[in-house]
């Protein structure tokens, strides 16, 4: 279904907002952060401080992941209702690595205009001063929390030739690099904190000699690691190989298989009978 953002139809709007420094909202933002008549948002009392600084009053609905369900029933019933509603995160642009899907999706299948607008948002301006290459890439956004997860998702990205994107929380940090510089080797990686903050820092080099860099920094984490630049043939490997080469760096048999289908582009049932067949 074709939709218009001026045709008068009532509209969610996905509003990005800065990441550190206020002056990186656009004007776009403000004129309908003014015109919404009222804002779902991540967190009632950063977002309050954001409005004020703008002198904007708006009627404000919290709206994060353990609510986006039920709000998303609340949001159908408003735009029946010939509302228009903002939707805002704490920092950065909607739906990227925060709320927003849930709620957006609903919209979208109520056949009600979900409009995004461009803006902040932390990943790009990482990549482009990364100096590693922006083309092509991949955001992964946040690792899992478990060991045995994060290796799992990361020997899943482990042969991927593209520049990859991570988001990292201070406290997981040091933890994460190590798992990294294991799963992936001596990659070289840029770490980005306090994007267009006063404290914004880069830090550039391998894995290795950055693990150390990081115990004591503060704030939230952009990792660009680069891509897998070594040209990998599997063809001189058996199945039964290829699916134990990953099982003994961690991954589960399942998801082995998983992968071992991915890479040489063939079907899981064929990857699974033949595994089990040279296995006996």
């Amino acid at each position: 279904m074709s939709q218009n953002s001026y045709d008068g139809t009532p509209s969610l709007y996905l509003i990005p907002t800065p990441i550190g420094n206020l002056d990186d909202i656009t004007v776009r933002a403000l004129k309908v952060l003014e015109m919404v008549d009222f804002i779902l948002c991540e967190d009632t009392r950063e977002s309050s401080k954001l409005l004020n600084h703008f002198n904007i009053k708006k009627k404000l609905v919290s709206c994060h992941e353990y609510n986006e369900e039920k709000i998303s029933e609340f949001v159908i019933s408003e735009l029946k209702n010939g509302k228009n509603i903002g939707l805002v995160t704490d920092q950065g642009s909607p739906v990227v690595s925060d709320p927003g899907y849930v709620v957006s999706k609903a919209v979208i299948e109520k056949q009600f205009n979900v409009i995004a607008l461009p803006g902040a948002t932390a990943f790009v301006p990482a990549l482009t001063s990364s100096g590693l290459s922006p083309s092509p890439f991949l955001f992964y956004g946040f690792l899992q929390t478990k060991e045995s997860k994060i290796k799992s998702e990361l020997l899943r990205l482990k042969s991927l030739p593209y520049t990859l994107i991570f988001y990292e929380a201070p406290h997981r940090i040091h933890k994460t690099l190590e798992y990294m510089l294991d799963v992936f080797g001596n990659r070289n990686i840029s770490i980005h904190r306090e994007i267009s903050k006063l404290h914004e820092e880069v830090c550039r080099g391998t894995i290795q000699e950055l693990i150390p860099d990081v115990d004591n920094l503060k704030g939230e984490f952009v990792l660009i690691v680069d891509g897998n630049h070594d040209i990998v043939d599997y063809s001189s490997m058996t199945i039964l190989e290829h699916v134990q080469l990953y099982i003994d760096d961690g991954m589960s048999e399942k998801d082995a298989i998983k992968l071992v289908a991915k890479e040489r582009g063939v079907a899981k049932s064929i990857i699974y009978k033949d595994y089990h067949e040279q296995k006996k």
